[in-house]
């Protein structure tokens, strides 16, 4: 039917084309989708340890570029069989650890994750970890996604 009526084919093209300009043009109005770049991990560490089975803290610097805050929600690390997000409570008495669901990262802010603040222990570690050797973690953010991170064992403080 379009053959019969040609002047329909290129008005149905130079819609089309239209659509896909405004679609660029918004694009480029909201700017880059809240992703990985908007992450940066650096001095991700745990301490060297001979014992398999034993737990671990893993520290890091989280710095987020973005306006949007975002919030760490889960770690995946091939030398432990678990990880678990934590805080630390100073009540009454002696500091202790409470489990948390998220870690939240202020936007334009930066988050030090360490043994006595917010960190992450990685539970019944698979395998001795000598200073020196690395290991890969997945960090995973609830709006950045996934950002595989080089996690290095330092020897004990």
């Amino acid at each position: 039917m379009l053959a019969a009526y040609p002047w329909r084919r290129r008005s149905c093209c130079i819609a089309i084309l239209a659509g896909m300009l405004l679609a660029l043009q918004l694009c480029v109005l909201i700017g880059p989708a809240h992703g990985a770049e908007t992450i940066v991990i650096s001095d991700a560490w745990v301490p060297a340890i001979e014992q398999v089975g034993s737990n671990v803290a893993l520290s890091m610097t989280i710095r987020n570029t973005s306006d949007i805050a975002d919030a760490l929600v889960r770690v995946r690390c091939p030398a432990a069989n678990f990880a678990v997000k934590h805080t630390v409570d100073r009540g009454e008495g002696a500091p202790a650890m409470r489990e948390i669901s998220a870690i939240p990262i202020a936007a334009g802010g930066t988050t030090v994750l360490k043994p006595d603040a917010y960190h992450v222990m990685l539970l019944q570690i698979r395998q001795p970890l000598a200073a020196g050797d690395a290991l890969n973690c997945s960090i995973v953010f609830q709006k950045a996604g996934t950002i595989e991170t080089e996690v290095k064992v330092h020897g004990q403080p």
